[in-house]
């Protein structure tokens, strides 16, 4: 690929500023994958896609997921609060907590849990679910279980079974009555947990979720309940179970300040606390370090304006100067930094099906008869003069004409043929205005509506609302990039929908360095060779938070290893949702599904309207559908 391509494909979708060293463009136009931010080995997608196409494993959408890159990300983070540790000489270990609400699946969580004795790496639980889970799992003996969310009984008597088998777990308060109910069970049962109170903070996040932090937060103990809690301890003669600061500011901070200003109060806050008398060792910072998603390094919502080395340096000299103000001892530094933990390690595959024309740019020449109304006349003139010059004339006398010709059709003086011949003139002067002002270097800002308005719309084999729902929920930005011809310049534009029957399942916002695009550059397609598209960093809440609408279920998923001489193997392949799946999650039974149909057909035979063979070979077909894939095949 020579250097000007490279640029301008790097230009077009942003590869090397999002993909923080995992994925890059290899030279022969492919998207590839690294297992670490910094390591040579490599593995091309297509060729990944492809031989799991071909052997029959898998169809698409097809969720690739890559262990390697969770534990290359939970080792990057654990390295730049360690530098920072040494740098500014701070007395206090970092303890990486994974939040299983981010990516609860088993294959994600036991793979940090791996690293365990490396990093220390712990749990936070936020259900009784995932505290079940948890409770359960292998962790480094130093690590901590922490409990967050609200709580009944029954979730405080589970994480008192993770008391018992010798688990380091710590109970977070959200509010008074939890801790009664904590003490009262502890005396019960003869086991105290480590207690932390998680502090309603004045400071708040940047981003989509500022709200999270603040005097209207949902969670957090304001400080005459924090000082009630400790009452409430010492009365109980458990104080000494008090070892945790928690608080938070929200998820995905996009403006680094706003961390710093936050990390103040909290230390003052621990401080305070230390000065009364209150031995905690461990402050919780939460999670809200960012995931660069469009590679703007920008305060905007989907960016951040700072590196995980810049935020763990804040974080860890903020903490040593107040405690050294304060003279107090400084805590081991907690942390909850899911997304970044696992966004980069799952991308989704897609493919374009079909496309849904915005006009029909096959169809044959206008004609133009002699009995055709004025309004086609004029259409077709401007049709065949529109040029360099007068593009911008051209195309407001198209629109002009276009709404007198739905006037007309509208009162009856015209035809459905003359309506469908002023449409493809119509159109095709847009198309031709529309080339003509991407020659010129200053279009009106009216052309780039126009742009939108002629993209192609391709359909893709994927539910946006399974797979990737922040995109429609909260208009989150994820990079779309062709896995493969990225050796060829792009040479459409277009917006991509889903095979939910839904208006909204469609992406129509892309990744772009300096703004948010409209619409995505493509290369041309042909129906009869595959385009595979990846969805990127998609690993942080996507697969949790995904709905089943239209009943459209998980997709296929591959977990890929590369090894030390650059081969990737397939690990393990998790087959997706079939119909028979989604209907029982809808709480359909097959058998009585099953039942009535076959008496439909039973009343057909007996109406002479079918033979028992044909019923029989309807009713095979009909349960052999419960076997089929949601998506399309």
């Amino acid at each position: 690929m020579n250097e000007e391509l490279l640029q301008q494909v790097q230009l077009a979708y942003g590869v090397e500023n999002w993909s923080a060293g995992y994925f890059d463009i290899s030279s022969q136009g492919h998207i590839i994958v690294r297992p670490g931010s910094d390591d040579q080995r490599y593995a091309d997608l297509k060729a990944i896609v492809d031989q799991l196409l071909q052997k029959g494993r898998v169809r698409l959408p097809l969720l690739l997921r890559f262990p390697q890159i969770l534990t290359s990300q939970l080792r990057v983070l654990s390295a730049a609060y360690q530098a920072a540790i040494d740098e500014f000489e701070y007395v206090g270990q970092h303890y990486p907590l994974f939040p299983m609400k981010v990516n609860p699946r088993r294959e994600v969580v036991e793979e940090f849990l791996r690293e365990g004795t490396r990093c220390r790496v712990g749990l936070e639980c936020g259900s009784k679910a995932e505290l079940y889970a948890a409770i359960a799992q292998e962790q480094s003996p130093d690590s901590l279980l922490l409990c967050n969310g609200f709580k009944d009984e029954a979730f405080v008597r589970t994480a008192l079974l993770g008391v018992q088998s010798g688990k380091r777990v710590t109970i977070v308060v959200e509010k008074l009555n939890e801790l009664r109910m904590v003490l009262k069970l502890a005396q019960q049962i003869g086991v105290a947990p480590w207690i932390g109170l998680r502090a309603k903070l004045y400071s708040r996040g940047s981003g989509k979720w500022a709200s999270s932090g603040g005097d209207s937060a949902k969670f957090g103990l304001t400080t005459s309940e924090i000082l009630e809690c400790v009452r409430l301890l010492r009365d109980a003669k458990l104080d000494h179970q008090l070892t945790l600061l928690h608080f938070q500011i929200g998820p995905q901070i996009t403006d680094i300040k706003r961390a710093t200003n936050a990390m103040k109060e909290a230390a003052r806050v621990y401080a305070k606390l230390r000065q009364i008398d209150c031995r905690i060792e461990y402050v919780d910072i939460g999670g809200g370090l960012g995931v660069d998603y469009d590679g703007s390094k920008t305060r905007f919502d989907s960016s951040m304006n700072y590196t995980v080395q810049e935020f763990a340096n804040d974080v860890v000299y903020t903490f040593k100067t107040v405690c050294d103000e304060e003279n107090v001892p400084t805590p081991h530094l907690v942390t909850e930094s899911g997304r970044f933990m696992t966004a980069y390690h799952s991308v989704l595959i897609t493919c374009i099906r079909d496309e849904i024309e915005t006009f029909a740019d096959d169809q044959p020449e206008v004609t133009i008869d002699d009995d055709d109304p004025q309004v086609i006349t004029e259409l077709k003139d401007l049709c065949d003069s529109i040029n360099v010059k007068n593009y911008v004339e051209y195309y407001h006398d198209a629109l002009q004409l276009k709404d007198e010709l739905q006037i007309q059709f509208n009162v009856g003086l015209v035809s459905l043929e003359d309506r469908a011949k002023g449409d493809v003139l119509f159109w095709e002067i847009c198309d031709q205005a529309l080339r003509e002002s991407e020659e010129d270097r200053f279009p009106d800002e009216e052309f780039e509506q126009l742009k939108r308005n002629l993209a192609q719309k391709y359909l893709c084999n994927f539910s946006l609302f399974r797979s990737a729902p922040d995109s429609w929920a909260i208009r989150q930005l994820f990079p779309i990039v062709p896995i493969h011809r990225l050796n060829e310049k792009p040479s459409d534009y277009a917006t991509l929908v889903d095979v939910t029957c839904d208006s909204d399942g469609k992406i129509d916002r892309f990744v772009d360095l300096k703004a948010v695009k409209q619409t995505l550059d493509l290369h041309s397609w042909d129906p009869a060779e595959p385009y595979y598209l990846g969805i990127f960093l998609v690993g942080a809440y996507q697969e949790v938070m995904g709905s089943h609408h239209n009943l459209f279920g998980h997709p296929n998923e591959a977990h890929i290893a590369i090894d030390d001489d650059g081969r990737f193997h397939v690990k393990k392949i998790v087959p997706g949702s079939c119909v028979d799946d989604m209907l029982q999650f809808a709480r359909y039974d097959h058998a009585q599904l099953s039942a009535s149909y076959r008496k439909q057909l039973d009343s057909q035979v007996s109406c002479d309207h079918l033979s028992r063979e044909e019923a029989d070979r309807l009713l095979l077909e009909y349960e052999a559908g419960a076997r089929r894939s949601t998506y399309l095949e």
